[in-house]
């Protein structure tokens, strides 16, 4: 669990064989428990101002990953003081029957953050519900119009992975300006809203893909490596840039010698002597993901609460 301690970094050979350096590992945990420990603040002041952050949580069917997904944020949702309102569906609901239900959110004062757990069943418009939505309330940043604004370097609610994965950057490199920054995936969830925070951060960036020319001899450019392409171990070494920093996004289970574990987009014990810092996996990028979630949620509650207010005041002038 991440708050309220901060975890201990990793252990020597925790991560495969290779001892690994406490300077050169990028602790996910304390950073989510630094962002979760300043979200549970934020909503304690919310909470002087008769202010109660509530994020709804929509599960459709039964995937025993997306059941697992869902609690643990319910449960961080519980330990900074957010509540938390579960709408589990049957797997054969129509999408017109969860446009209703999103749309009585959408109407919910009471509802600040609205999470639609993916992936959807495969009879339903996963588009269609993502963009039902209310654009304030879309706490995943998958909104047409938070992901247009994002590209426009518009402060709106942003994808979590990718926004864990800046914060992890920051903390690690400082100035992020001018630093060559390489995002391997162009995925909606995570390689193109990642790439549009990096440019927002004034990196040069450059994004590569299943048909990218060179893909390893641009990647070795690299003062910055995110992975996040759902392929084990792809990244070795060979792909890094000597003295690079490494955020892998993948999370990809392996039967290893007959013992099944999680491993990432980067062979860890390949990059590690080669790298400057790296996240690993688990316990890197993972917990940033709920822990900006949270972060969203609370920002989503502010901005509808100054929203709310800002029109009370222009009824009563309009009145006076």
């Amino acid at each position: 669990q991440v708050p309220p301690g901060a975890p201990s970094l990793p252990q020597s050979g925790q991560n495969g064989g290779v001892p690994v350096s406490a300077h050169k590992l990028i602790d996910g945990k304390a950073a989510a428990a630094r962002v979760l420990l300043q979200v549970r603040e934020d909503v304690a002041r919310l909470h002087g101002q008769a202010i109660q952050p509530a994020l709804a949580v929509i599960l459709v069917g039964s995937d025993p990953a997306s059941q697992v997904y869902v609690r643990n944020k319910i449960l961080r949702a519980e330990e900074v003081g957010i509540r938390s309102v579960e709408h589990r569906l049957p797997s054969d609901t129509s999408t017109e029957q969860l446009l209703i239900l999103i749309g009585q959110l959408n109407a919910d004062p009471a509802i600040h953050g609205i999470l639609l757990q993916l992936p959807l069943p495969a009879q339903m418009d996963e588009l269609r519900a993502l963009e039902a939505i209310a654009p304030d309330k879309d706490v995943d940043g998958f909104h047409s119009q938070n992901v247009g604004g994002l590209s426009q370097g518009r402060a709106v609610l942003t994808p979590c992975t990718p926004s864990g994965c800046l914060y992890l950057l920051e903390q690690t490199c400082g100035d992020l300006r001018g630093k060559h920054a390489v995002v391997i995936g162009r995925s909606n969830i995570v390689g193109k809203p990642m790439a549009a925070l990096l440019l927002k951060a004034d990196c040069s960036v450059t994004v590569l893909h299943s048909r990218s020319h060179d893909a390893q001899a641009l990647c070795r450019q690299a003062d910055i490596v995110i992975a996040a392409v759902g392929r084990a171990r792809l990244i070795d070494a060979s792909w890094l840039k000597p003295g690079a920093v490494v955020i892998d996004v993948g999370i990809n289970r392996i039967d290893d010698d007959g013992r099944s574990r999680l491993v990432g987009d980067v062979d860890f014990d390949s990059a590690l002597p080669h790298v400057a810092a790296i996240t690993p996996v688990p316990g890197g990028v993972g917990p940033m993901t709920i822990a900006f979630l949270m972060k969203n949620t609370v920002a989503a509650a502010l901005a509808q609460h100054h929203a709310l207010r800002s029109q009370s005041e222009a009824v009563c002038h309009s009145i006076y």
